[in-house]
């Protein structure tokens, strides 16, 4: 495995107050990490950023080694896709076209593209769905819409900003088994979770968020521990171990 990405000092301020501070992270092929932490704390403000998308106010953020502000736009968007938490289509585009849209960074590869669509639409089970107008989906089903076109795009590195809110439980599940395989496979994937027991069965990694700092960072059994999140997210829990999976369960009590 080797660093694909790398944040030097990032920070972020917005009307005088620190939204990111002294933020050092490397994020390395073949793993999923997921950023948590309660509301406020900095979570998609440093996706944005690790994206490139927003700005950093200090720091650097590097891909390939290389600073994210002197890649190209059409080189960038080959290298890492973006999943945001909003992703309403104002126009009436079809499913399909929404998903085709991810090979657009591409050199057209017809054959090669129509794959990827068809391969897209399956993962995220919109084969029956495909010619409908996005503007008449429902919340859930637009999410997986968006999340295929990230799939379609086939880059090395994912950016995917809260991909399971909207999602019933069938979906977030088969999502991050999706994303677990892409990152089984190779990929880098950077993923925004509240459900810290979604984070704890399918991350290798967890970044704790608390104001935008660093406040833990680790495999899951050593971020989740309870003495860490009940000072974090100022609420009691038990951290059990999964009945069926090595990994933590975390109760609210």
């Amino acid at each position: 495995m080797s660093v694909l990405l790398t944040l030097r000092n990032v920070g972020v301020v917005r009307q005088q107050r620190a939204i990111l501070a002294a933020v050092d992270l490397g994020f390395m092929a073949g793993t999923v990490t997921a950023l948590v932490g309660p509301n406020g704390a900095g979570k998609s403000t440093l996706l944005g950023v690790a994206c490139g998308d927003l700005q950093a106010d200090s720091g650097e953020v590097l891909l390939h080694g290389k600073p994210l502000q002197a890649i190209q736009a059409g080189a960038l968007a080959r290298e890492r896709a973006v999943m945001p938490q909003e992703h309403a289509v104002r126009f009436a585009f079809s499913v399909e076209e929404v998903v085709a849209m991810g090979r657009l960074p591409h050199p057209p590869e017809p054959a090669h593209d129509a794959r990827q669509v068809e391969a897209a639409l399956d993962a995220a089970e919109l084969q029956p769905l495909r010619q409908r107008e996005v503007q008449q989906l429902s919340g859930g089903e637009s999410a997986r819409a968006t999340f295929a076109r990230v799939l379609a795009q086939a880059t090395p590195v994912l950016f995917l900003d809260e991909p399971t809110a909207a999602l019933d439980l069938r979906h977030q599940e088969r999502t991050l088994r999706t994303v677990r395989g892409l990152a089984d496979a190779g990929a880098c994937v950077i993923v925004v979770l509240h459900d810290l027991n979604l984070a704890a069965g399918y991350a290798d990694r967890i970044v704790l968020l608390e104001q935008g700092r660093v406040a833990a960072d680790g495999p899951p059994a050593d971020v989740l521990t309870e003495s860490t999140l009940r000072r974090v997210y100022q609420q009691d829990v038990l951290v059990l171990q999964h009945p069926r999976r090595p990994v933590p369960l975390v109760v609210v009590v």
